[in-house]
């Protein structure tokens, strides 16, 4: 798609095969298209911009300024909103792919060292940032732990996946996104988020966070409709929420990250039950 703005859902041609027979239809699908991160940042020294190209990511079209901040944040190169003075699509006319391009401006009290993003490279929309250096980052830019000082009952959990669901509307036209939503602890629907990548729905959910000055994000309760991956434990203990639950299993890391951050982890919350892996003080033991 050459200097246009993609869409979330594109229409293809199907044949569809059944008992009852062979016929050509029409079906909607969740588009993928690849989102370049690019930071710019001012030298005063040369008197001029510079700039960084730091990740490209396979995302669904939608929410885009959301995931390079959310992204960024998660790397820890910004903390809050002040960090970034503009986010903006590229304006470069000799770039066919304007659209499929976010440039951010960081703030000049913001020293930025290419060199030490764990992700300055390709990443499809099911992968994240993984081994030893993620741990090693997770450790040095979250200093505290998130705050949740509340009790959810039985009932509480087992309403959020239909909110979550009806909250989904690309997902109910395509059934092929994933969703990262957050609660407060009445049950509120605060954001939902979609995207073909999972990491990339939790990553516009906290760059919504994040640009709208509402980080940490204490006493909220995340839900993801995947499995509970590391990688979305650490963005979890990162914007500060201390209550995650996903549809499905989570990792053994996952679970240890959890513990280790006070972080009450949620499994298999569907089909009114669910497994609690860590942090079951936040549990009540009456159903």
């Amino acid at each position: 798609m050459i200097g246009e703005r993609a869409t979330s859902t594109a229409d293809v041609s199907v044949t569809e095969i059944s008992g009852k027979g062979v016929r050509n239809n029409l079906d909607t699908l969740a588009t993928e298209e690849p989102l370049e991160i690019r930071i710019l940042q001012y030298d005063d020294a040369n008197h001029d911009w510079t700039r960084n190209s730091i990740a490209v990511t396979m995302r669904t079209p939608g929410a885009d300024f959301e995931l390079a901040a959310g992204f960024l944040f998660s790397e820890g190169v910004v903390k809050t909103k002040r960090d970034i003075t503009t986010i903006s699509y590229c304006a470069d006319p000799e770039e066919k792919q304007q659209y499929n391009i976010v440039n951010v401006y960081l703030s000049d009290q913001i020293s930025f060292d290419p060199s030490k993003l764990s992700r300055n490279v390709y990443t499809s929309s099911s992968c994240g940032i993984c081994g030893k250096g993620s741990i090693e980052q997770v450790r040095s830019v979250s200093r505290s732990k998130p705050i949740g000082t509340f009790t959810l009952s039985f009932g509480h959990l087992s309403s959020l996946p239909a909110k979550m669901k009806s909250s989904q509307t690309i997902f109910g036209r395509t059934g092929g996104l994933h969703a990262s939503s957050l609660f407060d602890i009445n049950q509120n629907l605060l954001i939902s988020r979609e995207d073909v990548g999972r990491h990339n729905a939790l990553d516009k959910l906290v760059g919504s966070l994040l640009l709208s000055n509402k980080l940490p994000a204490s006493d909220t309760v995340l839900l993801v409709s995947g499995r509970a991956s590391f990688e979305l434990v650490q963005k979890a203990a990162l914007a500060g929420i201390p209550f995650m639950a996903a549809i499905g299993a989570p990792s053994n890391l996952a679970v240890s990250l959890a513990e280790e951050y006070g972080i009450t982890l949620v499994g298999f919350l569907r089909d009114e039950r669910f497994n609690v892996y860590s942090g079951m003080e936040r549990i009540e033991r009456g159903v």
